[in-house]
């Protein structure tokens, strides 16, 4: 096994079959049918983007630990193309539908019985708003990473509904070509849509392509198999005198006995370990429509994460389309339900998500399925999926980039226009704002602003008043710009002047550079102490939470009541967090608090998570 040290030194070190991200360019896509757009640009290359090793959480299981990314997954992709190009085996992802609204989590404290608690309020957990088409840019930069990320076998589920599924099938055909589309499941469920000016919609779309080969395809696999109808049933079993089902042999076409063309239901009888599914296929391969309801707000699975989709519809996908040990990638993880699947049937796993909520409940979602695999493994219970391997229960949280600069990721360009002081443009879709009579635009958060961000721009002057701007006044700008960026090229200004043949007045502002000084985010704060061979947590003030609830006019009677988690890590090593205590309580308990310190404790790091999954991590220097 790996050590860790060996690990850390491996990450940034290429191995023989590793992809070199700067000089690679994408395999050329098919590139017909071809979808266009206002604004649409090629994407034949990117560049590496870096992660950072922040947790570890369960052991290695064959040389192997999963892997969760934070981060905007473009650049999480472009990461992973280094190790992993050709290399994937499965995609489903759940992308933005271009809903035209914000999804919103239910936040209550700890302790809490009732939904009515005055205590309980939504935090926006990532918006479906997109301005002109932009929502088709995003889509094909990902979909072409994700077309070089799989292997030949590999295949890709894509989960849609009404609003882009012919526009998200014209990229995919593009993208890997109309041969290889295989089919446009849909998947049926209850609604309490009210809608009375149309059908009601009671169904989402998955398109189901690969990537050129034949992919894995387990059509006789019980997740795949639908049931037989009672009167099938009835032909071709019967009920014994203790009330389980038994073969009549006098139907059974095909016997198991060499020769015989009817089994005497005595044989049967003699030979009770084998049952219906090694005579006849109790049930027909599943067609491309099948309902499975949502899972009720009371069941275990459920998190309270906006857009959740059953645990049973992702077994499904990942029965159907993969074998056991293969790698499983969402790049849209939203809760965790790719991964938690991955994980209960034997699949090694990959996820990612730009907000950092997705990150914390998919932590914990991964920790309690790991727990309870843990468990059925000391107990002797054998892994149904997967009998020839071990769970994969282990995995590493990273960072892409540096998204701990925002509080919330989602909320960034909110935070920016508050912390500049622009005054916000609603119905502009060009522009961010205004400010000190410049038009505002901010720029990708959280990455480096390129020439080819700047597409958007130059697509979207308006340049017939541009052009009666300069008739009008011939030597002054027909425009003052003010480029806010998170790092950028240091010619962006220069390359937007040359590309646009009128004069403007550009101004760039480097958030990491000229504003670093700003505050988008309040640290919390803690008083722990070490007492009498314990760690005590004395109290925890979640600050940006605390805000919240100050303006809900709500009295927190307890610290515990707003704390997520407990991690403790009793001898960290400075970069990486490897807890040994994970205090994960239910929806209506309270974290413990108090916690047993080892003999062998030397430096000690404790994460606390808040409701809002902000967290603090504080080192506590021991013996």
């Amino acid at each position: 096994m790996m050590s860790m040290d060996q690990h850390k030194m491996d990450l940034g070190k290429p191995q023989a079959d590793e992809t070199e991200v700067d000089k690679y360019e994408f395999e050329p896509i098919q590139g017909y049918p071809m979808l266009n757009w206002r604004g649409k640009r090629p994407f034949r290359s990117t560049q590496y983007y870096p992660a950072q090793l922040k947790e570890v959480h369960g052991p290695e299981v064959e040389g192997w630990r999963n892997k969760i990314f934070w981060g905007d997954n473009l650049q999480v992709m472009s990461h992973l193309l280094k190790e992993f190009r050709g290399k994937i085996d499965l995609i489903y992802i759940d992308p933005p539908f271009d809903s035209k609204a914000d999804y919103r989590k239910e936040i209550s404290l700890k302790g809490t019985k009732t939904k009515n608690d005055a205590s309980t309020f939504e935090e926006k957990q990532y918006s479906d708003l997109w301005a002109n088409d932009e929502y088709l840019q995003f889509m094909y930069e990902r979909l072409i990473l994700i077309k070089e990320l799989l292997s030949d076998r590999g295949a890709i589920y894509l989960h849609c509904d009404y609003r882009k599924v012919h526009q998200l099938r014209c990229l995919l055909e593009e993208i890997f070509g109309t041969g290889n589309f295989l089919n446009s499941l849909v998947w049926q469920f209850t609604t309490r849509s009210s809608i009375k000016t149309s059908w009601k919609r009671t169904h989402h779309d998955i398109l189901f392509f690969k990537k050129s080969q034949h992919p894995t395809y387990n059509w006789d696999d019980e997740m795949v198999i639908e049931p037989l109808s009672k009167n099938t049933i009835k032909k071709y079993k019967y009920e014994d005198e203790i009330g389980k089902y038994r073969l009549n042999g006098r139907f059974l076409k095909n016997s198991p006995i060499k020769g015989a063309k009817d089994v005497d239901p005595k044989w049967e009888i003699e030979h009770p370990e084998l049952t219906v599914r090694d005579y006849l296929r109790d049930g027909k391969v599943a067609g491309d429509c099948f309902f499975i309801d949502i899972e009720n707000q009371a069941a275990t699975v459920r998190t309270d994460y906006p857009t959740q989709k059953p645990e049973e519809l992702l077994s499904k996908l990942v029965l159907a389309s993969s074998k056991p040990g293969d790698i499983v990638f969402d790049c849209f993880m939203g809760s965790g339900t790719t991964q938690a699947v991955a994980m209960k049937l034997g699949r090694r796993f990959i996820g990612a998500d730009i907000n950092l909520g997705a990150l914390q409940t998919t932590t914990k979602r991964l920790l309690g399925v790991g727990s309870e695999l843990g468990e059925k493994l000391l107990s002797g219970t054998p892994n149904e999926a997967n009998e020839q391997n071990a769970y994969f229960t282990g995995f590493e949280v990273y960072n892409v980039n540096h998204y701990d600069i925002f509080r919330n990721p989602v909320e960034a360009r909110d935070l920016l226009i508050e912390a500049l002081e622009i005054q916000k443009l609603e119905q502009n879709s060009l522009y961010d704002g205004e400010k000190d009579s410049r038009m505002v635009k901010i720029m990708p958060i959280n990455r480096i602003a390129t020439r080819a961000d700047l597409n958007e721009l130059i697509n979207g002057f308006d340049y017939k008043t541009f052009e009666k701007r300069q008739a009008d006044q011939p030597n002054q700008p027909v425009e003052k710009l003010l480029l806010v960026c998170m790092g950028h090229e240091p010619d962006l200004a220069a390359v937007l002047q040359n590309e646009v043949p009128f004069k403007l007045d550009i101004k760039v502002v480097d958030i990491l550079r000229d504003k670093s000084n700003l505050e988008f985010k309040r640290d919390a704060e803690a008083k722990i102490e070490v007492r009498d061979g314990k760690l005590v947590i004395e109290q925890f003030y979640p600050m940006n939470l605390l805000q919240k609830l100050s303006l809900m006019k709500e009295n927190v009677e307890e610290w515990r009541e707003m704390v997520e988690s407990v991690m403790i890590d009793w001898n960290y090593d400075g970069a990486i967090l490897e807890p040994t205590v994970v205090d994960l309580p239910g929806r209506d308990e309270l974290v413990i608090g108090e916690y047993e310190i080892p003999e062998d404790a030397g430096t000690i790091r404790v994460k606390i998570t808040d409701l809002l999954s902000e967290s603090l991590e504080r080192d506590i220097h021991h013996g």
